[in-house]
């Protein structure tokens, strides 16, 4: 059993978060420019055992696709052929740009660190794959 990691694709940025080797906690990893994902997931799979990538799939309110998806879906089908021994995973990420704001505010981060959108997609990835562990069990 493999580490699983989490994706919060963005058109710009993308957030990574990552389980530790049991599966018990989510921690955020770092933010990669959207258009060097695959080059850093090569580098990154391999070596630290990752098995699952969970990639958030943005929807509206009611449920319908959000106008990124097709992008992401994209991205998924790529990262699929490149990785054919890794499963990929969706997630809903309503709600998770949000959640990561206050969770930024509420632990105290400086306001000038709190403008850091590389944060909140980094926060938005843990919380994404933080769902999707619970829900594992």
């Amino acid at each position: 059993m493999g580490r699983i990691l989490a994706i919060d694709y963005g058109m710009k940025r993308t957030g990574i978060a990552v389980s530790d080797p049991l599966r018990i906690i989510a921690g955020g990893l770092e933010t990669v420019p959207t258009a060097q994902i695959i080059q850093w997931l090569e580098k990154y799979i391999g070596p630290n055992g990752v098995d699952v990538v969970v990639v958030g799939r943005p929807t509206r309110m009611d449920g319908s696709p959000s106008e990124t998806l097709p992008h992401i879906e994209k991205f998924v089908e790529k990262a699929r052929s490149r990785f054919p021994g890794v499963r990929f995973e969706w997630w809903d990420e309503r709600f998770t740009s949000v959640l990561a704001q206050r969770a930024i505010r509420e632990s105290g981060v400086p306001k000038m660190k709190r403008r850091d959108k590389g944060l909140v997609d980094k926060v938005s990835a843990t919380i994404i794959l933080q769902g999707y562990m619970e829900n594992m069990l």
